[in-house]
């Protein structure tokens, strides 16, 4: 069960990854390559600020909407990019990888870092 938890987490990764991706193809579609850099920096960036395990600004409640956020707005950026089957694809794949970490074996896994006094280990 551990290998499939971490399984599960790699593609949470994965995840993150393809919702910068999916903001630079709105990017590029939108205005071009400048505009498609811009975008996947700045989803990396909210995702740092506010998601990421080690979030300064995340919380209980700040995590969990900045990831709706980013998932939901990546898929409408694909949409209207014109990749509609990416699109619905990926919000499948995002909400189904996002569902299955929070599952308590696949939590445990990863060390909370507001456990710790929200300081980087």
């Amino acid at each position: 069960m551990v290998a499939v938890g971490w399984l599960v987490l790699a593609l949470v990764f994965v995840d993150e990854l393809l919702a910068a991706a999916a903001a630079a193809v709105w990017g590029n579609h939108e205005s071009g390559v400048l505009l498609a850099i811009v975008m996947a920096l700045v989803v990396v960036a909210v995702w740092w600020i506010f998601a990421s395990p080690k979030a300064p600004l995340g919380g209980p409640v700040v995590r969990p909407v900045t990831k709706v956020l980013v998932f939901g707005l990546a898929s409408l950026g694909l949409w209207g990019a014109g990749h509609h089957g990416w699109a619905v694809t990926f919000l499948v794949f995002s909400v189904v990888v996002n569902g299955l970490a929070l599952l308590p074996s696949i939590q445990a896994l990863v060390p909370d870092a507001e456990a710790r006094g929200g300081r980087s280990a």
